[in-house]
């Protein structure tokens, strides 16, 4: 059967995922240096809520293949995929959990985050939201959770060589063109979604910026006035 090539990833869902590596590169990067930098891990946090958010909602209203509907199923589905019954194009069963695992522990990450301090300089945005024992809590499994993305990260590495070497399927190209080699008789191509659902997803994502951002908090209490001695005489 001939080859041919079907664009299955948009351009959103395309800068949504090489943005979200870039800032998570960046979160990683910045809280290993410590010290200022801590000011540009807060910076790449709050990003990486908006580009959360944005991704929750394009998963709803989004183009077909970038909707939660399309790819996550259930156990019946994963059998026939590992069975090799499974026909499709996209994110395949496995490759929907590996996702949707990814997605929940950066949103769980970017919560404790917002919380997090260091006891030292650095606070996230919505620190005076929760008092200090909470804090501390979260913070602790803010640090924990970044064990949990770099096994998420290795396991994602591990199934692009194997689908590479293995199963001589390519995963990057796709996602840098959008377009993906299929063999005849081809699926339909996927629907896209127009300009109304990027924007109502943008939308989200810049307004999940906005109150991580601690907009919502009432604003701090002035400072007490200064002291001012005056002369006896």
């Amino acid at each position: 059967m001939s080859k041919h090539t079907v664009l299955i990833w948009d351009l959103p869902t395309r800068l949504f995922h090489w943005l979200l590596v870039g800032c998570l590169s960046g979160a990683v990067i910045s809280v290993k240096i410590g010290g200022n930098a801590m000011i540009w891990h807060g910076r790449f946090g709050l990003a990486i809520v908006g580009l959360l958010g944005f991704r929750l909602a394009w998963g709803f209203v989004g183009s077909h293949t970038a909707r939660f509907t399309q790819f996550v199923r259930g156990p019946a589905t994963i059998a026939a995929y590992l069975r090799g019954q499974w026909q499709g194009i996209g994110h395949n069963p496995l490759g929907a959990l590996s996702v949707l695992a990814m997605l929940l522990v950066l949103f769980a990450q970017a919560l404790t985050g917002l919380v997090a301090n260091d006891d030292i300089a650095f606070t996230g945005p919505l620190y005076a939201a929760v008092s200090k024992d909470l804090s501390d809590a979260l913070t602790g499994w803010h640090r924990r959770g970044e064990w949990a993305i770099f096994a998420l990260i290795a396991l994602h590495l591990a199934a692009l060589l194997y689908y590479r070497l293995i199963k001589k399927e390519p995963l990057i190209r796709p996602m840098i063109t959008g377009r993906k080699p299929v063999t005849q008789p081809a699926p339909p191509t996927p629907r896209h979604a127009g300009p109304l659902a990027f924007i109502v997803s943008l939308s989200i994502g810049a307004s999940a910026v906005w109150i991580a951002s601690g907009a919502l908090l009432p604003p701090p209490p002035p400072p007490p006035p200064t002291a001012v001695n005056t002369p006896a005489w």
